[in-house]
């Protein structure tokens, strides 16, 4: 679990209960069926942070709440770099009437799922990716 990074870059904010988060992550990508997590970085950060991630590597000129770069190099194990938009966050959670650590926790295992495989483009794998995240967050036991 060691392997499971929290970095901040261009907020100020505060992530609360890392060390349970990341055993949830761990968790998840177990019950997704992956033996090892490699090096898994999440990189909360501001949203003008985020849209110039987003315009050098993807060539989107937007804001969105997250962007997920898989560097995994085995079948077995997960390893990557998640972006994750805290200002997005904070408004998606006003927006869905959530709490925003939640919404924070939504985004977190959306990420993850994404470097377990799981596409979001097309309606019926974001139906899919909606369930998967509804069904790692009802096992967060904290």
């Amino acid at each position: 679990m060691k392997s499971i990074l929290f970095f901040t870059e261009d907020t100020d904010f505060k992530l609360k209960e890392k060390g349970k988060i990341r055993q949830w992550i761990a968790d998840a990508i177990k019950g997704e069926g992956f033996k090892r997590v490699g090096e898994l970085s999440f990189i909360l950060c501001s949203d003008a942070y985020l849209l110039e991630i987003n315009k050098q590597y993807l060539n989107h000129d937007t804001y969105t709440d997250i962007v997920t770069f898989d560097s995994s190099e085995y079948d077995d194990t997960i390893a990557g770099d998640i972006f994750i938009s805290v200002e997005r966050i904070q408004e998606n959670a006003e927006k869905f009437k959530v709490d925003v650590r939640d919404e924070l926790h939504r985004v977190i295992i959306h990420g993850v799922m994404h470097l377990c495989g799981y596409p979001d483009k097309k309606p019926a794998d974001k139906a899919k990716m909606t369930a998967k995240e509804d069904e790692y967050l009802g096992k967060r036991n904290f």
